[in-house]
């Protein structure tokens, strides 16, 4: 029982913090694709920006699933630095998997770097229509 609750953990975060990456890099490109798709001409710089978008938003989440590989595991490199860290109520009383939840600081700002300057562009390329 153990064992099936430790997968259960372990596909619970992959869902939640690697997924998401990846599933707002699928639903851009699906937006792309039906700005392509359906709209003349004039909209295509926007399908390609969206598609940009995606593309980057996959690069973002190969970065984020390797940062959780790391993140989760049961060893890592300084457990000292996490002493402070404030504990889920999933971690309370029970086996802690990797070392207790800390945002990915750097991909986190990354990530709002790219989608704040897809949004100029995109503002820009609507004020040109």
């Amino acid at each position: 029982m153990l064992l099936i609750t430790n997968a259960v953990e372990l596909r619970a975060r992959s869902r939640t913090f690697d997924g998401a990456y990846g599933r707002s890099a699928i639903a851009n490109l699906g937006y792309a694709l039906t700005i392509l798709r359906l709209f003349d001409q004039r909209f295509f710089k926007i399908g390609i920006l969206y598609t940009a978008l995606a593309g980057m938003l996959f690069i973002l989440a190969y970065f984020r699933q390797r940062h959780s590989r790391h993140d989760f595991a049961d060893r890592h490199r300084d457990p000292a630095a996490y002493q402070n860290a404030i504990k889920t109520i999933g971690q309370t009383g029970k086996r802690i998997f990797g070392r207790p939840f800390v945002t990915a600081g750097w991909i986190v700002a990354l990530l709002s770097i790219v989608v704040f300057a897809v949004e100029i562009c995109l503002l820009v390329l609507i004020f040109n229509l």
